[in-house]
């Protein structure tokens, strides 16, 4: 059970899963809600602080994010950064205005004051700013306590309301003391106790579950990726039997994917599986389809055919169990604020099919939090840290048509490239690594025999959210060694290029 809550009330920045994730690392809860959410919602949350997050706007444009300034008076101790700074200005009559130096990247702060907020921390540090507008004045009652060399308020305080405010952003592993300055927040100035811990989730959710669920039966969709798994593990722990897992194996899951996953399964965990192989039949519902979307939109439809069949085959009442994780339900603060951003995690129903209710045990953890739980619960380590898969999975890695032929190949390629990228020590590294095949062929000579076969592109990325993401630096050597056994052993390729392609303007898949 939750006893304290921070709140990080989203204004559009890239970093409001960010900010929660560095809250929750000191054991502190953290949600995230739009900035559109009532003041009443707000009041309701009974939170111990609330955050604002930075956005891309400016606070004196009055189509950009405000809000009301009765926030600064629900006796709350607020943090704003970047923009949550300027905005606090704003809303207290300070000046903000287009600064005459922009501030981007590693800064040097000082520390003008004996501030909380900056209790242990040097008088001298790098922050990581981004910004263009700036304070020109702070707001009365509000008192300087940091600067930089071209930002004359990098932050401000009114100890007495408990506002404080930052024009960095501590969130960034870039900011020396940042997580310092988050914890300083939270225990010294929101007085939180810190009882948020993995060790008792588990526990906590296990005894819901069999309180909620009772002796009805429950049905899951597993994908094979570890949100599900996860969620299966503690469905699965608390009502055992009562549990069936629909695993859809369509034939474009990596090299022995599929059965990997029911063996881990069916040996760890007391529930029905049921497994349904119907490769082929996407393989003929795909049948000359090139377009990138046109194949989403085929095996998204028919993923979802053939799963509910199954559903409805299993189905008796009871609860219909899914792998939603907390992102998934974050409601964005860019935009049009009603949009709840889309997931493959968020099943959609279809109309002749009733449950008694839906199970989402892990709508309040973040990825690297479910991680945790599922080693805890004993699943294989392989599972819990698989990369992350895509939902109409090698269909996005083979470029034009997809074939038995191509499906091998690629099957065959990828295994490779992540085996040896495990044996070399080196997959630690990466945060999404595999094979795309292309449509496209090349001369190519083998055993002085003349070859045209296909060309093979290797992918790795280097990310903290995927929002952005560096191509990785693997080290030659092993690049080498990886293109040698792909030639060599994967029958119909020849020729092996890595991608070196950032997101932007590429993006991590191909298609």
């Amino acid at each position: 059970m939750i006893t304290e809550k921070i709140l990080v009330l989203d204004f559009g920045g890239q970093y409001n899963q960010l900010i929660a994730r560095r809250v929750r690392d000191e054991s502190v809860y953290a949600e995230i809600l739009p900035y559109t959410a009532p003041i009443e919602r707000i009041k309701e949350g009974n939170y111990k602080g609330i955050i604002f997050t930075g956005g891309p706007n400016s606070v004196y444009d009055e189509e950009s994010p405000h809000y009301t300034a009765d926030i600064l008076e629900l006796g709350v101790p607020v943090l704003g950064i970047c923009y949550g700074c300027q905005l606090i200005a704003y809303m207290r009559n300070g000046e903000v205005a287009t600064a005459p130096v922009s501030e981007y990247g590693k800064i040097e702060f000082e520390v003008q004051t004996d501030s909380p907020l900056f209790k242990g921390i040097d008088k001298n540090s790098i922050v990581w700013m981004s910004h263009t507008d700036y304070i020109s004045k702070a707001p009365e009652g509000y008192r300087v306590t940091g600067i930089t060399a071209d930002c004359p308020c990098a932050s401000m305080e009114n100890n007495e309301k408990k506002i404080y405010a930052v024009q960095f952003h501590p969130e960034v592993t870039h900011c020396q003391f940042g997580q310092q300055i988050l914890h300083n927040f939270l225990y010294e100035i929101c007085e939180c106790k810190g009882d948020w811990v993995m060790d008792s989730f588990i526990d906590t959710t296990v005894a819901e579950l069999r309180e909620q669920i009772g002796n009805k039966k429950v049905i899951l969709g597993l994908s094979g990726g570890v949100d599900s798994a996860v969620t299966a593990a503690l469905v699965s722990k608390a009502v055992g039997k009562q549990l069936t897992c629909v695993f859809v194996d369509h034939g474009l899951m990596r090299l022995n994917e599929g059965d990997e996953v029911e063996n881990t399964f069916v040996k760890l965990f007391d529930m029905n599986f049921v497994r349904v192989n119907c490769g082929d039949v996407f393989l003929e519902k795909l049948k000359d389809v090139t377009d990138p979307e046109e194949k989403r939109k085929i095996i998204g439809t028919e993923f979802y055919r053939v799963f509910w069949d199954e559903v409805k085959r299993n189905a008796d009442e009871g609860f219909f169990a899914q792998g939603t994780i907390y992102p998934d339900c974050i409601e964005s603060g860019k935009g049009d604020a009603d949009t709840i951003k889309t997931h493959h995690n968020k099943v959609r129903m279809p109309d002749d099919v009733s449950f008694e209710g839906i199970i989402e045990p892990l709508k309040s953890l973040f990825k690297d939090e479910v991680r945790r739980v599922g080693e805890m619960l004993g699943i294989p380590r392989e599972l819990v840290w698989r990369q992350p898969f895509p939902g109409p999975g090698l269909g996005v890695r083979i470029i034009g048509s997809i074939t038995r032929e191509k499906i091998r190949i690629l099957q065959q390629a990828d295994a490779i490239f992540r085996e040896e990228m495990e044996k070399g020590g080196y997959a630690e590294n990466l945060s999404q690594y595999f094979a795309v095949i292309t449509d496209l062929k090349s001369v190519g000579v083998m055993g002085d025999h003349r070859t045209y076969e296909r060309l093979l592109v290797l992918r790795a990325v280097t990310t903290d959210n995927f929002m952005t993401a560096d191509w990785a630096r693997i080290p030659y050597e092993l690049l080498a060694k990886a293109s040698s056994r792909i030639t060599n052993e994967v029958r119909g390729i020849n020729r092996v290029a890595y991608d070196i392609t950032s997101k932007p303007p590429a993006t991590v898949e191909w298609e």
